[in-house]
């Protein structure tokens, strides 16, 4: 894979760590080795996944002239986050669209994430209502900057588009080579699956390096279908775009929904569980939307036998921890 046909910033500051986790693995009853790749210390403020997507597509707004850049995302995104941290680094405003996808869950004055989009200087926050059209909201916004005489750039949700998940392919071959330095062989990788750029890059990273390492994806809000196709389009499109050759294979697109729970963003005691475990075990921090539930079937795939007795499994961390100390009351009721 090429990287250097598309326009790039450099955030990172090399590999993010591989650890293996052994309180974890001992807790778990030592049947399968449990190792995780910490994209949670990625930089920005407060560190998470879409710094990696960001590279590109902000490098893609800066080529093309932008001064400003518009996304979108739930009321406490990390990628809403990540997007303004990005944004006051290069000097660009940013304008927020939050989608309230549980009806009374945006206040203008909630900690975790909220309060960062303050100290990021975002310019401007609407609050739509869950369901709305969310690139139509933003496209909106952009008329509207423009008529300003400012230069848009829009980034979609999660920085899920072919642009974006080029992050996530290169990731997967940094995980290659760390895998390869460190001699680890691992045996399933497990992703976060929520608007799909980690989990389709990582799919299509791993093909263009023949890694041959499967990865399943845990759903944090559509049924295994309709995520699947979902991951399985932006694969295709981003595969394209690397010159991936033969692209990537159906039913190499896996997904579990069993732990989304009533809905995207709420609740359950297994994402507060696993929370509990991954903090009291390994000294580290997940987020209660993304990595909370993907841990979440990780730990009960372990628990079922899903991998065989000894083998490696990689979870990989998205970061997020910020939007905890907006759901504090759920784990201190728990």
């Amino acid at each position: 894979m090429n990287f250097t046909k598309f326009p790039r910033r450099k955030y990172l500051q090399g590999s993010t760590p591989i650890e293996f986790m052994p309180s974890l693995t001992k807790a778990l009853g030592n049947n399968v080795n449990l190792y995780i790749k910490r994209d949670d210390l990625l930089p920005g403020a407060a560190g998470g996944n879409k710094t990696r997507k960001l590279e590109f597509c902000i490098a893609d707004a800066i080529e093309k002239g932008a001064d400003s850049i518009i996304t979108c995302g739930a009321v406490q995104s990390n990628h809403a986050r990540l997007t303004a941290s990005w944004s006051a680094k290069e000097g660009l405003d940013c304008h927020l669209i939050l989608e309230e996808r549980v009806e009374g869950s945006y206040k203008e004055e909630a900690s975790g994430n909220n309060f960062l989009f303050e100290l990021l200087d975002v310019k401007t926050i609407g609050v739509v209502r869950g369901g709305s059209d969310m690139m139509a909201e933003m496209e909106k916004k952009s008329v509207e900057l423009a008529a300003n005489g400012k230069t848009p750039y829009i980034i979609p949700g999660g920085a899920s588009n072919s642009i974006g998940a080029m992050g996530y392919a290169a990731c997967a071959e940094e995980t290659m080579v760390q895998l390869n330095e460190m001699y680890l062989d691992i045996d399933h990788i497990i992703v976060p699956s929520g608007s799909a750029g980690t989990h389709a890059g990582m799919v299509v990273g791993m093909t263009g390096v023949n890694g041959n390492i499967p990865i399943s994806g845990v759903n944090v809000s559509r049924p295994k279908d309709v995520q699947e196709e979902i991951v399985y389009n932006l694969g295709i499109e981003t595969a394209e775009k690397l010159g991936v050759k033969g692209g990537i294979a159906r039913e190499g697109i896996v997904c579990f929904d069993q732990y989304v729970g009533p809905g995207y963003s709420l609740p359950t005691d297994s994402m507060t569980e696993a929370v509990k475990l991954f903090a009291k075990n390994e000294a580290i921090l997940l987020d209660p939307v993304y990595s909370g539930k993907a841990a979440a079937g990780l730990i009960d795939l372990v628990q079922k036998g899903h991998f065989s007795k000894g083998s490696n499994v990689l979870f990989l961390h998205t970061g997020g921890s910020p939007a905890l100390y907006a759901y504090m009351d759920t784990f201190r009721q728990a």
